[in-house]
């Protein structure tokens, strides 16, 4: 990206932290947002800026911003368990002054959605047109609705208002970076094959993921930023695998004696998952390329269990 002044609400996090790292790498500047609450100083590379803030309360920042990437959200299952209220806040209000910021400074932004807008979907794979199977009172549904009235949001403030906004439904995510104990699949399989414990599967493990590994995800949400493109447009890996493969896979490239533990099935949980990008193909002009291997070897070399 040629140089310019980036924002990355949640650039402490996870993913957040490796969108930031890309866009310094390509040049720009750019300001983390991050409230910290889930999200890790540590985490945010050297030569970010960064404005402690929680994007649910109005937001400003001094001096020009062209671009805003909008990943500010706990997204992982302990989470937004833990903070219902404050994840359907950062989902709803987050949403609204990020867009208010963007209107203000004339910047283009991209929201991230999720694939759980989907639910525990009917239509397989997954398009941008499905509207989706999502129960709005389940265990679930503080980041599934949040998500959806993020995405609503983002559709009116363009509407309305003429700004430049995208929206992105990530699928499942996987990298370096993640918490251990943050109750998502990989990282949980990865602590616990390191530390040769049986690894937990929910259910008969027979549902199914289609994983990304987080260098491609990045390159696909620049590739959205560049693009001017409304949205929403799915970024996943359209690969799908059952869990209990995973685990297994798991077992596997960490050399674990561990076995797999079937354990009881999730609220909610869905079946399958499989995200249609021939839009981002057509659009983007972007795919994933790390196979799921590849990409669980890379990530245990880093992991901390």
């Amino acid at each position: 990206m040629s140089p310019e002044r980036v924002v990355v609400t949640g650039g402490a996090g996870f993913l957040g932290s490796h969108v930031c790292e890309a866009l310094l790498a390509g040049g720009a500047q750019v300001v983390c947002v991050d409230d910290f609450r889930t999200g890790s100083r540590g985490n945010v590379p050297d030569g970010v800026g960064v404005v402690t803030a929680d994007v649910s309360r109005p937001l400003d920042l001094l001096g020009p911003v062209d671009l805003i990437l909008h990943l500010a959200c706990p997204a992982s299952p302990a989470d937004y368990l833990r903070m219902p209220v404050d994840t359907l806040r950062a989902g709803g209000f987050g949403t609204y002054h990020v867009l208010e910021l963007a209107r203000r400074k004339g910047a283009r932004v991209v929201v991230a959605s999720t694939s759980e807008v989907y639910g525990d979907p009917e239509e397989h794979p997954q398009r941008e047109s499905y509207w989706g199977h999502v129960n709005p009172i389940g265990p679930r549904s503080v980041y599934d609705e949040a998500k959806r009235f993020g995405e609503a949001m983002t559709t009116a403030f363009r509407a309305e208002h003429g700004v430049d906004a995208g929206i992105v439904r990530i699928f499942n995510t996987y990298g370096p970076r993640m918490r251990a104990h943050d109750g998502r699949m990989i990282p949980t399989f990865l602590r616990q094959a390191l530390a040769g414990e049986p690894l937990t599967v929910h259910g008969d493990g027979l549902q199914t993921r289609s994983l990304c590994y987080v260098d491609d995800l990045v390159r696909g949400l620049l590739a959205m930023a560049r693009s001017g493109h409304p949205g929403p447009i799915n970024l996943g890996n359209p690969t799908e695998v059952t869990v209990l493969d995973v685990a297994r896979k798991t077992i596997e490239v960490t050399g674990s004696s561990s076995v797999v533990r079937h354990v009881e099935s999730m609220t909610d949980d869905p079946r399958r998952r499989r995200p249609d990008i021939s839009l981002a193909r057509e659009v983007l002009h972007w795919q994933p390329t790390v196979p799921l291997e590849e990409g669980l070897r890379s990530f245990a070399r880093t992991f901390a269990g």
